[in-house]
């Protein structure tokens, strides 16, 4: 029986764990190779849409999803008044056969490294190993390390994956010259508050229009007080310029977003407290990566956000980068050589995330937030009745498709 190839994955995020597991399973022996020295619940919220929480469930995280995580039950557009758009039921309560989650990034992260480490063993994962740069050879490639305190190592393999994020090492020496993220021109200000549950407990909701944006959703399971971690995003358009290459990510303050939300606060939902009683505020800036030509080079490649970082709108970056994952592991089963399974792999991933990459650029399904912005005359009562039902359905059916998760592709 010929020995499956080894390989290399860089990164410990949501994407390189998965990878990690889905090779694991499919017969490869792989090490994870993560630049940070401790593993840290780090982020805030994010969404698992059910195309992706599939192959999750296929290696028995369905038990730890649940206890760390809310299976979202519906999707609700407001206006900034507080006036409902519409609804869209989502996972189980849409008719998909896997439900749709919303969970903490880095309690995902955690159940994804434990899962790991007790599948693969305690030494599959090692961290504070930045990579410097990788070497190909004709049968092999090599990862060249340093440490925190200088030192230096290196580790061979068959194949090497990419999976460390928007400012990945690996695309950087593929692409040398990217330069740096592309700027929307909108600041993210972000946070998870305990608070009472609003809704149905397991309603996500989006309000605004382009310029000025409110997302907010439970992320874990009432406490004993009924209390649940609630993840906000506050949005707002900034100059282009106001953005350094050297501040992408920080910390947050209050006075620097609150004002504008002043009068966000509706019947059903305290959104200033929610600002207010947050532990933490994180400021991101909407960014992704132009999409390129080619992915996969001889015996490396890229996944996840190093192969197509994309805006949040859609709620469907992580979950892209798990159906990476599973692909790549099914491309490199499938075929004997490896550089033809990366190139397969490309060929079937490339070209549907470039499209959400640049539908993303459009607003993707939240368009459908401008859409009553540009047209509502000011007399809708409580609810819109300003743009047609069948309108705001065809935008958000139309995603579905483009991204892969419309019920008829999943449930097959």
């Amino acid at each position: 029986m010929k020995v499956k190839p080894d390989g290399i994955i860089i990164g410990a995020g949501i994407v390189g764990l998965s990878l990690a597991l889905e090779l694991h399973k499919a017969g490869f022996r792989v090490k994870v190779f993560e630049a940070a020295a401790q593993i840290k619940q780090l982020g805030v919220g994010l969404s698992l849409l059910p195309h992706s929480v599939k192959y999750l469930f296929n290696h028995g995280l369905e038990e730890a999803l649940d206890n760390n995580a809310i299976r979202t039950k519906e999707l609700r557009f407001y206006c900034k008044q507080g006036k409902l758009i519409w609804t869209e039921p989502r996972g189980l309560d849409a008719g998909y056969k896997a439900p749709q989650y919303s969970i903490h990034r880095g309690r995902l992260q955690q159940i994804l490294l434990q899962k790991v480490l007790q599948t693969l063993g305690p030494d599959s994962v090692i961290t504070n190993r930045k990579l410097l740069n990788f070497d190909q050879h004709d049968s092999s490639v090599t990862g060249n390390f340093v440490s925190e305190s200088g030192e230096q190592s290196n580790a061979t393999a068959e194949f090497l994956i990419g999976a460390d994020g928007i400012n990945s090492a690996v695309r950087q020496q593929l692409y040398p010259d990217q330069g740096d993220p592309q700027f929307a021109g909108l600041m993210l200000w972000r946070g998870a508050t305990y608070s009472n549950s609003f809704l149905s407990g397991r309603s996500m909701i989006m309000a605004g229009h382009n310029s000025q944006k409110l997302v907010v959703y439970p992320l874990t399971p009432p406490d004993e007080k009924g209390r649940q971690l609630i993840n906000w995003v506050a949005e707002l358009r900034v100059p282009k310029d106001i953005l350094r290459t050297d501040d992408w990510r920080g910390k947050g303050q209050l006075s620097e977003f609150a004002d504008q939300f002043r009068q966000w606060d509706f019947p059903w939902l305290q959104t200033n407290q929610l600002f207010h009683d947050a532990q933490d505020i994180f400021k991101f800036p909407m960014i992704d990566r132009e999409p390129v030509p080619q992915w996969s080079f001889d015996r490396v490649t890229l996944a996840g956000d190093a192969a197509h970082a994309m805006y949040p709108n859609g709620s469907n970056g992580a979950s892209q980068g798990i159906i990476d994952a599973a692909t790549l592991a099914r491309q490199l089963q499938d075929n004997d050589d490896v550089i033809k399974a990366l190139t397969a792999y490309q060929s079937e991933r490339l070209s549907p995330t470039a499209k959400i990459t640049l539908d993303n650029r459009k607003t993707g399904p939240e368009r459908v937030l401008q859409m009553v912005e540009d047209q509502c005359s000011g007399e809708c009562s409580n609810e819109h009745h300003c743009v047609p039902y069948t309108d705001l359905d065809a935008v958000s059916t139309a995603y579905k498709k483009l991204a892969g998760f419309d019920k008829k592709t999943v449930n097959q």
